[in-house]
């Protein structure tokens, strides 16, 4: 507790030897500023990616979607009896055969909408949803083998497989660009406290002579460069915190770039960055000052 009232309050006498203003005071804020906006921005991008797709992961597990053969001549005695199957199949809530609309709506990205359905031998879908932990596939494909020829059961693993790995490589890169923002404030902070005590290399020699140890001068550089970067960092964040909640936002089902943000608990995230640069600035500047008064000795 007295190490943290120290850092705030600080020694008068010993801030002397650290200058208030100046262009490494300004870089420092600057920076600091800076790197936490992006670290803001990383960081509502890799939440939401893993959030939207974690909700189309689950969707698609619920789902899945049986095709039957497209042939006019036994497609209706074919559509009973795949309903006929998946009635009874424990695990399946509810079985939809869709439309000629509908099945057009979703050609009409690729064919557009004049597509002639009634000319085309065009397969009909049933849209089947399900709990997966529940449901035996393996024992349904049987099933519709044996009683619906032709039929193809597709539960989408085939789907969900590459969405849930991209949505881990993009979790990474988020968090990867994150620890590269940590390591870029520390470069620069170290860059800028050595600048610093080379810039006051007269100063400290003074406090030195009037009995001052290097751990009492290296305080001061790392009380105010804490303080800078911290302070630069709550404007960052509150500046990224803004930019998030102007972004536009939707249904997350909809597209990632209509429900960029923080949800709930995921705002505790943007409101740590300002402690991590601080700590990030205090380890860095102590580091650097005294391997800087080291050398100066």
């Amino acid at each position: 507790m007295n190490a943290l009232l120290d850092l705030v309050v600080g020694d008068p006498q010993a801030d002397r030897a650290v200058p208030q203003t100046g262009t490494t005071a300004r870089l420092t804020v600057f920076v600091a500023a800076v790197m936490a906006f992006l670290a803001v921005i990383a960081l509502a991008v890799s939440l939401t990616t893993n959030r939207v797709a974690s909700l189309w992961a689950d969707e698609l597990a619920q789902s899945a979607t049986l095709r039957l053969p497209a042939d006019p001549a036994t497609a209706d005695a074919l559509l009973l009896s795949a309903l006929d199957v998946l009635e009874t199949t424990p695990g399946i809530s509810t079985v939809r055969a869709l439309s000629r609309d509908e099945q057009q709506a979703l050609l009409e990205p690729w064919f557009g909408p004049d597509l002639p359905l009634d000319a085309l031998p065009i397969p009909q879908l049933i849209e089947i949803v399900a709990d997966r932990d529940e449901l035996d596939v393996d024992g349904l494909r049987a099933r519709l083998t044996a009683q619906v020829p032709g039929a193809i059961l597709d539960d989408h693993t085939a789907w969900r497989a590459p969405l849930l790995d991209a949505a881990s490589r993009v979790r990474l890169i988020g968090w990867t660009v994150i620890l590269l923002i940590g390591a870029t404030v520390a470069a620069m902070i170290t860059l800028a406290a050595q600048a610093s005590l080379a810039a006051n290399v007269r100063v400290i020699g003074v406090l030195r002579l009037v009995g001052a140890k290097d751990a009492y001068i290296a305080r001061a550089f790392v009380r105010r460069f804490t303080l800078r970067a911290g302070g630069g960092a709550v404007a960052g964040t509150i500046i990224g915190a803004v930019v998030v909640l102007l972004m536009p936002q939707g249904d997350a089902s909809g597209g990632l770039l209509l429900g960029v943000g923080f949800e709930g608990a995921e705002w505790v995230w943007p409101l740590m960055i300002p402690v991590l640069a601080a700590i990030v600035a205090f380890f860095a500047t102590r580091a650097a000052a005294f391997r800087r008064l080291r050398e100066q000795t």
